[in-house]
């Protein structure tokens, strides 16, 4: 299996695979860019990344686009072939997450230090060729970075320490706001820092191995770290280096490293931003970040990502990454569980199959999620299936719905849970009730329908459709 390195690398694979279109003609920044971006996902399964070096008003621009964007491009940034189905690349991210941890390698002569700014003389301007993704965006944005931070009460614990994938607006030259959700660890970290009177360090970069991307946004408990699951899924250690002036470490290979502190109890207002729920956010009090300096690569690499009205290529980066650590999360409860399908707009429903020990048991699965890192501040809808009906396949899981739940034993809400406030189904931002569908069949002592008969697959049916397959494919 392939383990990249860099982007640079990746971009290599996806262009020799047929997964990279250049786009050689000029375009004009906006809305050119973002509007092909939004567009590419649209040719499906197989669509490619994007590749725009020719972008009217800017000098040397190099962007990349929509690269984790089809599950052909994820299957081959997890050196899988990239026809192999998302089921199975959820099974196979499953089976690597196994290996977890494997320890990160440390490199000297990181290609993002051929270049430096630092203090008064730092421009992120001058560095990325910026721009808005939506038309109703309150300025520009980085959206595809992996943020590193430290526990501040625990730094040299490197499970505590966090990489992950944040908004962050644009405020001028050395000036970014970003958001950290209350349910995730950086939020945690600047909490600590605060209440020491500190600011918090962090390093951002850009253009990172395109498994970085995945670890990055894959929802890890507290105290596991994202380099040690980013050498399971590539199979080799990943490769680290210190960030010069925080000291923190960043992936080896990024295009480009922005180094600063969030700004001790300052806020100002950031967005809006149309986001992955498909719904612009409105103008908050965000998190001010300070720039003291960028490294970057010779003509770096500007990736970017593109999201709004699902599918984008948001939804293919954070589908298994999603799916898996709830998987992984569940069955040490519940070893009955078989999958899970976390796939849809980052989660917000959450779908499992599983066995049951005993009458009622499926809910408390469903419960379970709720309490998972993930379903905490992001699952709003759990519905659970029997352990023979496919979470991936939606009309088993809507005829599961159709005459297994009955409303009248089947739902179960649960009042004033917690939820990122982006959700915009929140009547108080922050707050909502959870759901819980029971779609399951009964079991003893639950006695309620007739369920008695169901029709199964024949046995021979495995076979003629491996048969038909085959003479299909002719």
């Amino acid at each position: 299996m392939a383990a990249y390195d860099d982007l640079r690398g990746f971009l290599d694979t996806l262009d020799k695979e047929g997964q990279l279109l250049r786009i050689t003609d000029e375009v004009m920044p906006e809305p050119d860019i973002a509007a092909a971006a939004n567009a590419a996902p649209r040719l499906g399964d197989a669509a490619p990344a994007l590749y725009f070096d020719n972008v009217t008003g800017f000098t040397d621009a190099r962007i990349a686009m929509n690269v984790h964007g089809s599950w052909a491009n994820h299957a081959l940034a997890l050196g899988l072939p990239k026809g192999t189905s998302i089921r199975e690349q959820v099974e196979e991210f499953i089976r690597r997450w196994e290996r977890f941890p494997v320890a990160p390698e440390w490199r000297d002569a990181p290609p993002w230090a051929q270049n430096t700014m630092a203090g008064d003389d730092v421009n992120v301007f001058d560095v990325l060729p910026l721009i808005r993704l939506n038309d109703g965006d309150g300025g520009f944005y980085i959206d595809k970075a992996a943020v590193v931070s430290k526990d501040p009460d625990d730094p040299e614990n490197s499970g505590k320490q966090n990489v992950g994938v944040y908004r962050i607006e644009v405020k001028g030259r050395r000036r970014l706001a970003l958001q950290p959700v209350p349910m995730h660890d950086i939020a945690q970290h600047l909490r600590k820092a605060e209440e020491k009177g500190e600011d918090l360090p962090v390093a951002i970069t850009l253009g990172n191995d395109p498994v970085i991307s995945i670890v990055a946004s894959t929802p890890m408990e507290y105290d596991q770290n994202e380099y040690e699951l980013a050498g399971a899924l590539r199979g080799a250690p990943a490769p680290v280096a210190k960030a010069p002036v925080t000291g923190l470490p960043v992936p080896w290979g990024s295009e480009v490293v922005i180094e600063g502190v969030i700004e001790g109890r300052k806020r100002e207002i950031e967005g809006p931003f149309g986001e992955f729920t498909g719904h612009y956010s409105g103008g908050r009090n965000m998190t001010v970040i300070r720039v003291d300096a960028i490294s970057h690569r010779t003509d770096p690499i500007f990736e970017h990502l593109y999201l709004g009205m699902p599918w984008t290529e948001i939804d293919y980066l954070i589908a298994a990454s999603t799916c898996v650590p709830l998987h992984q999360q569940l069955t040490r409860a519940f070893p009955e569980v078989r999958a899970v399908n976390a796939m849809y707009t980052h989660g917000l429903v959450v779908i499992v199959s599983t066995g049951k020990r005993y009458g009622g048991f499926a809910k408390a699965v469903g419960m379970r999620v709720l309490t998972t890192p993930h379903g905490l501040g992001y699952a709003a809808i759990v519905i659970v299936v029997d352990e023979d009906v496919d979470p991936f396949n939606l009309p088993q899981v809507m005829w599961a719905l159709s005459t297994k739940m009955n409303p009248a034993g089947d739902l179960v809400v649960v009042p004033n849970l917690s939820v990122l406030e982006l959700a915009p189904q929140a009547q108080t931002p922050g707050v909502v009730d959870k759901l819980i569908i029971d779609a399951t069949t009964p079991v003893e002592p639950d006695r309620r329908g007739n369920y008695g008969n169901q029709v199964r697959d024949l046995p021979e049916m495995g076979a003629w459709l491996s048969r038909l397959q085959a003479l299909a494919a002719r």
